[in-house]
């Protein structure tokens, strides 16, 4: 296993005009691991995701992505957005919309490339189980096999790192266990490293090895159990904050509307 870190960010600051989203981030995530990124809204948990697509630039600081600087064309780079609905109507089918993770970029595949690009869908299908309605039109599936095939789109190019912005949004409980399962067992697999921006940390709770929690321009780095407890949550959000453990699942109760979170409630 490679000691190289997938994702680094040295001394990482992100400011809008005044507003300071986070300063002084020092982060190594290693292949393989699997981090939460936790916070309420507007706390730069999107923000980050722009960062290592290379949409947004910090401020200051240095971040690297698989190695290289983070953009368009860092290839090792995958990506599974929020599930949103498609439009029914929508024609294109299911390993069409799988195949843009791996050429949706370029043009002239020739013949070669051609049958890479059925080999390498093939394979993302058949790793988050959607064979069964890969020639279907997306449109007209349900909410989680749309997100099982974006699940597979960002693994098509074989990432080193897979961010996740909210994957498990609007899903019910079942489909969350299914496309965090999906998750976790590629990175097992492949050693990648997933960023997991969540208000959801319940589905994923067991799989998490750290938290990366921001709030108002502070944060904490840790493995859960550290992270996630009254003392530090409320030293984070500057107001008294208990953490409840029901059953398993975290809950975050406090005497003020925008921090009582128990991580069911959207954030956007």
């Amino acid at each position: 296993m490679s000691t190289t870190p997938a994702v680094t960010l040295s001394g990482a600051r992100l400011a809008y005009g005044d507003r300071v989203l986070w300063d002084g981030l020092d982060l190594d995530v290693a292949p393989g691991e699997f981090v939460a990124v936790l916070g309420p809204n507007g706390s730069g948990k999107t923000s980050l995701m722009r960062v290592l697509l290379g949409l947004r630039a910090l401020s200051s600081g240095a971040v690297t992505v698989a190695g290289a600087a983070p953009g368009r064309a860092n290839r090792r780079i995958g990506y599974i957005p929020q599930q949103r609905a498609l439009d029914p109507a929508l024609a294109l089918r299911g390993r069409d919309l799988v195949g843009l993770g791996w050429d949706g970029h370029r043009w002239g595949l020739g013949l070669t490339g051609i049958r890479e690009r059925r080999r390498r869908v093939d394979t993302a299908l058949a790793e988050v189980g959607a064979e069964a309605f890969a020639n279907r039109p997306v449109g007209m599936l349900s909410g989680g096999e749309q997100q099982r095939l974006r699940v597979a789109q960002a693994l098509v190019g074989d990432p080193a790192v897979l961010l996740c912005d909210e994957p498990l949004l609007s899903l019910d409980l079942a489909h969350q266990r299914a496309v965090s399962d999906l998750i976790d067992t590629r990175r097992r697999t492949a050693d990648t490293a997933v960023l997991f921006v969540t208000h959801e940390i319940n589905p994923v709770l067991p799989l998490v090895d750290r938290v990366l929690y921001l709030v108002d321009g502070r944060f904490r780095i840790g493995p859960p159990d550290e992270v996630m407890t009254s003392e530090t949550l409320s030293e984070l959000y500057r107001t008294e904050v208990d953490v409840l453990r029901v059953r398993g699942q975290v809950h975050i109760v406090g005497g003020h509307g925008a921090v009582c979170e128990d991580f069911h409630l959207a954030e956007h």
